[in-house]
């Protein structure tokens, strides 16, 4: 992973720069720096710089400050995301709603949403900043959806994979294409881009949704379960739920009113190995990993496609 880690070496002072966040009253910048600086893997920067490597060697002021904007508008989402799940951790430290308040999450939230925009604006480009809009609105979009299906009883997972892909890989398709319009990539080359941006982001999403019930906490940094305990609509859920007849459909819904959270949850981790709804999730997120593979293997570019190779590999990888 060298290329990786050169990636991110480069990001580091750019990064450095956002988390410093000056300005007054600090109440409502230091829960920006805070969330800044609780780390992740910087992988949605680090996509915009791997694309434009595709078509040229040395950054310039322009991609760095896209590259800036991402991590930022990223950020951003994972504030107000964590207020509407009432999530008490974000990457194994408090959310910044339960540090601070959500009255104070919400303003630093929509005070890092203004930033963004002054980043794109100092980009200077007017395309990049429609694919941005258009991006963030189905972002929204997908958001809604979301919530929404918490009140659904039943849902199919051609819709569930439709609103992750909103929610989740639009923006990893905006990095790509993005990061590679900026590198002067023919329009071609860049919907291509964007269309392996949205494989990786359904097959990193799909990852996402298993780690929640069967990865460990000290590695995916958030509680284990909590999408079963809020009886969240995911590919996961959705492949048990299917395979249970209407008898083992009201056992499990008897469980919440019944048992503790950690019996509800690996009783329902249990009826998810049992159907085989825990390897269909698998299976279906490397197949869309591969897809990633396969699309990136046909892209012709000047450029190095190591870098994102790495990042395809790195995220394909995930088991914990």
């Amino acid at each position: 992973m060298n290329k990786l880690k050169q990636l991110l070496s480069d990001l580091e002072p750019a990064i450095a720069d956002i988390i410093a966040q000056p300005g007054s009253p600090r109440a409502v910048y230091e829960p920006i720096s805070y969330i800044l600086s609780l780390g992740g893997k910087r992988i949605r920067p680090a996509m915009v710089l791997a694309a434009y490597r595709l078509y040229k060697e040395e950054y310039s002021d322009e991609v760095i400050k896209l590259a800036q904007a991402v991590e930022m508008f990223h950020n951003f989402t994972l504030l107000h995301d964590d207020i509407m799940d009432n999530s008490p951790l974000r990457r194994g430290q408090e959310t910044v709603h339960a540090k601070w308040d959500e009255a104070t999450a919400i303003l630093s939230g929509d005070l890092l949403q203004i930033e963004v925009y002054e980043k794109l604006a100092e980009v200077g480009n007017l395309e990049i900043l429609k694919l941005f809009n258009a991006m963030a609105r189905e972002l929204c979009e997908g958001q809604m959806n979301d919530m929404q299906f918490e009140q659904t009883e039943e849902v199919t997972n051609p819709e569930y994979l439709n609103m992750i892909r909103q929610k989740t890989a639009v923006l990893l398709g905006f990095c790509l294409q993005a990061g590679a319009i900026l590198g002067g990539a023919p329009s071609n080359d860049a919907q291509k881009l964007y269309d392996l941006g949205i494989s990786i982001g359904l097959s990193f999403q799909l990852m996402d949704d298993y780690l929640d019930s069967f990865g460990e906490t000290a590695k995916v940094g958030k509680r284990i379960g909590g999408d079963i305990l809020e009886k969240k609509k995911t590919y996961l859920w959705n492949e048990m739920w299917n395979s249970l007849d209407a008898h083992a459909k009201d056992e499990t819904m008897s469980l919440y009113t019944t048992h503790p959270e950690k019996e509800i949850i690996a009783l329902v981790k249990s009826k998810m190995d049992e159907t085989g709804a825990k390897y269909s999730t698998i299976q279906k997120a490397q197949e869309y990993s591969e897809k990633s593979s396969s699309k990136l293997q046909d892209l012709k570019s000047v450029g190095d496609k190591k870098y994102l190779e790495e990042i395809v590999e790195m995220l394909a990888s995930r088991e914990s």
